[in-house]
């Protein structure tokens, strides 16, 4: 009997503490000193109606407002473009498209010195130049062949410029410049548009060995014009990965799990919600705790439900990433637990006492 009574009594003291540590959300002042004492970093704050402003500032979701300068868009001839040129009226200075060739095939290619051969004026410089001012110079070298020469001078075919859409988006891709100024909606709408896991807040554009970070949700959604840049030659823009920005529901809540924190703002009491609140049966209304890591330690918010209006206080306290919300049991749920983990040990004493005995 003496073992049963030893096994008894270990586990009763063992119970207790479990017990003594469920009157957390009641004995603070308690609680406060022992946890002080085990560490310095830690700061316990009960969440009340007099400092619950002080955590009601919802978070900044907009990203970075950095815009990228784009100046306006003027197209200027490179290597590798094919010009086509007319001259009215004169039909032997005009490679017409047709019997198997297409415009392309027809046209003056620029070479790999940036120049192009017309005849009776040859080589001609393109590259760096616009179709306008390359129409100048071949009407001012023709007027000397041809009396008041009519040109007109466009690109058949866009090679030399592009720019690279990479990263988050449906079809990954090259996408040529031409005279219309793309802009980064018009090369990401090109390349298929983002994908459900994109991060449009994050956009990166590397530009001249440097990248910038361009917010294109705030265009999107706010009409940040800015925020829409156009683009220029060399351009690369890689679309990121939306990283899930999550807080932690643990304890006695219907569905412990993550909430996403990553679109919106939510509140305690939102959290709480959106996971089907506390488990009636077992939880403690006024164990509702908030673990936040913080440069100078971690911070604990306790929140005593026991009155429902609390939960009024719960809207006003907004939830951050990384926080974990956790809900302890009620008395009476440890209790039964005790209970029905001690009796096999009970049970297991008790028989090893009889075979002594016998």
């Amino acid at each position: 009997m003496r073992i049963v009574s030893l096994a008894l009594v270990s586990a009763l003291l063992l119970g207790a503490c479990d017990v003594t540590k469920t009157d957390f959300p009641v004995r603070t002042e308690a609680v406060r000193a022992e946890v002080e004492e085990m560490s310095t970093n830690v700061v316990i704050v009960k969440l009340t109606a007099d400092n619950i402003d002080a955590f009601n500032t919802p978070r900044d979701l907009s990203g970075n407002r950095g815009s990228l300068a784009s100046g306006g868009w003027d197209y200027r001839v490179g290597v590798g473009d094919v010009l086509d040129i007319t001259v009215w009226d004169h039909p032997e200075l005009t490679q017409a498209a047709g019997a198997g060739r297409s415009v392309e095939q027809a046209g003056q290619r620029v070479q790999a010195d940036g120049t192009f051969f017309y005849p009776y004026v040859g080589q001609v410089q393109a590259r760096g130049r616009t179709p306008e001012t390359i129409r100048d110079d071949l009407k001012k070298r023709l007027a000397a062949f041809i009396p008041d020469p009519q040109v007109e001078v466009r690109v058949a075919s866009y090679k030399s410029q592009s720019v690279s859409v990479t990263g988050e988006v449906n079809d990954p891709s090259r996408q040529p410049l031409t005279d219309v100024p793309l802009t980064l909606l018009d090369a990401i709408d090109a390349a298929g548009g983002l994908t459900s896991s994109a991060d449009p807040r994050r956009v990166i554009i590397r530009r001249g060995g440097r990248s910038h970070t361009v917010d294109m949700k705030a265009f999107l959604e706010q009409g940040v014009g800015a925020n829409n840049p156009v683009l220029q030659s060399g351009d690369v823009v890689s679309v990121g990965r939306q990283q899930a920005e999550e807080a932690f529901m643990l304890g006695q809540i219907v569905k412990p799990s993550t909430i996403d924190l990553t679109k919106e703002n939510i509140t305690l009491t939102q959290a709480l919600t959106r996971v089907g609140g506390l488990s009636e049966d077992k939880a403690d209304a006024r164990g509702i705790f908030v673990f936040r890591d913080t440069p100078m330690g971690i911070t604990v918010y306790q929140l005593d439900a026991s009155n429902p209006t609390a939960y009024l206080i719960g809207t006003r306290f907004v939830v951050l990433p990384q926080d974990v919300i956790y809900v302890t049991s009620a008395p009476v749920y440890r209790w039964n637990r005790l209970i029905s983990s001690l009796l096999p040990t009970m049970t297991v004493v008790r028989t090893t006492g009889d075979l002594g005995a016998g």
